[in-house]
């Protein structure tokens, strides 16, 4: 079973990955995590990307296109299938996949679009904190530590993203909501979009994106 999962900063597309890798069995890969392990790594093309960030620019679809593609050649041997998280996030770049897939002799089952409304991704996302540490995430709210600033999985500190504010998030929602539209569309045409509402909590997505996993399962036997 091969996944994209597509929804703005905050749908809950990490808390959907995480709540069903282990359950489908499924390599979860996330563009942020992978770019960070390269990074982190000191790779070739973690040294790449570090150039581009510590600029301020943005990473070029082919140098993400090709992180993705060596973690599909390094895994596709397995069988297990695939969850991306956070790519495509352009039409080149699902264009591209497509073609990384096909490369594996692979094709992507599902894509499911996470529709979420802003004043749901404000709330979400002006409460997140995330450990400095190993990445884990938490809510004010909604998963807070036990003690507060402190990662109950290693103890590092908590804090709160410089771009998790009002005024980033609705910026960052109306380029994504003009970026996504093209990516929607490329998958629509492919007849594998599939649509929740994202609004309703992490439950209520996991159970409804399940269901279409089983109809979907279903409909290729």
């Amino acid at each position: 079973m091969i996944i994209v999962l597509l929804g703005a900063p905050g749908a809950g597309k990490g808390t959907l990955a995480t709540a069903i890798k282990d359950q489908l069995d499924i390599h979860h890969i996330s563009t942020g995590d992978l770019i960070r392990a390269e990074i982190k790594g000191g790779t070739a093309i973690g040294l790449e990307i570090k150039r581009f960030v510590e600029s301020g620019g943005l990473v070029p679809d082919e140098v993400v296109t090709r992180m993705i593609e060596g973690k599909v050649s390094a895994t596709a041997s397995d069988g297990k299938g695939y969850m991306f998280d956070g790519f495509p996030r352009t039409s080149a770049q699902a264009v591209d996949l497509d073609k990384v897939l096909a490369k594996n002799k692979l094709a992507i089952d599902v894509a499911l679009y996470m529709e979420a409304s802003l004043d749901v991704v404000l709330l979400r996302l002006t409460g997140r904190r995330v450990c400095r540490a190993c990445g884990a995430l938490y809510h004010l709210k909604n998963m807070p530590p036990k003690k507060a600033g402190i990662c109950d999985k290693c103890g590092g500190e908590i804090y709160q993203r410089t771009d998790d504010n009002e005024e980033t998030i609705k910026k960052r929602m109306t380029v994504y909501n003009e970026s996504t539209k093209p990516i929607v569309d490329h998958y629509k045409a492919q007849g594998k979009l599939q649509t929740v509402n994202a609004d309703t909590g992490a439950e209520h997505v996991k159970a409804a994106f399940l269901k279409i996993l089983a109809v979907s399962h279903v409909k290729k036997a």
